[in-house]
């Protein structure tokens, strides 16, 4: 039998257990936040040609949008917006930008409502040749797209060469161009 003032050998480190598992999370915490996860996303349709689809005009001045409108010879940039979305907007002023370069878009409308549409093109401006409306987001789930913004470069075959996720910022517009440049080129 032990002395009453004797210790059992478990209960030693016991008493230890919750600083050393407080220093494990908190190494596991510092490494996250100094060596922090890539944030680039690789699509799955990638390299993949677009569904088929035919979509409705979105706006009565643009005409819808088809995947036989993406299989012209010519590279083109597909864009999912809302009127609804915030970052939508923001991008506005870049896409105006690759419009003036004489880069194609055409957009895909999500879940959205004509006079808004009309409204959000008045008020940020409208870069784009066609609008499709996609009240169901057939398309936008069918191309791989999970948000809006998002936009596509789409070869002259209608195969997707590259996906930007997010709106597109000032400092992405060079790299959209490069990959435009790019879908001219065959794979």
């Amino acid at each position: 039998m032990s002395a009453p003032d004797e210790k059992p050998k478990g209960r030693k480190w016991a008493i230890w257990l919750p600083l050393v598992l407080f220093g494990g999370f908190f190494v596991l915490v510092m490494n996250g936040l100094i060596r922090p996860a890539a944030r680039d996303v690789e699509s799955a349709m990638v390299g993949k040609p677009l569904p088929e689809f035919a979509l409705p005009a979105a706006t009565p001045d643009l005409p819808g949008l088809a995947t036989a409108d993406f299989k012209q010879g010519e590279p083109r940039l597909l864009n999912v917006f809302a009127s609804w979305c915030v970052p939508c907007a923001a991008e506005a002023p870049q896409l105006d930008e690759l419009r003036r370069v004489q880069v194609p878009i055409d957009g895909v409308a999500i879940r959205d409502r004509e006079q808004d549409i009309a409204r959000f093109l008045a008020r940020y401006g409208n870069p784009f040749a066609s609008i499709g409306k996609d009240d169901i987001s057939e398309v936008q789930l069918g191309i791989g797209s999970s948000g809006v913004p998002e936009t596509f470069v789409i070869d002259g075959n209608g195969i997707i060469r590259y996906q930007h996720i997010g709106p597109i910022m000032e400092g992405d517009v060079k790299t959209i161009l490069v990959e435009f440049d790019k879908a001219r080129e065959p794979l």
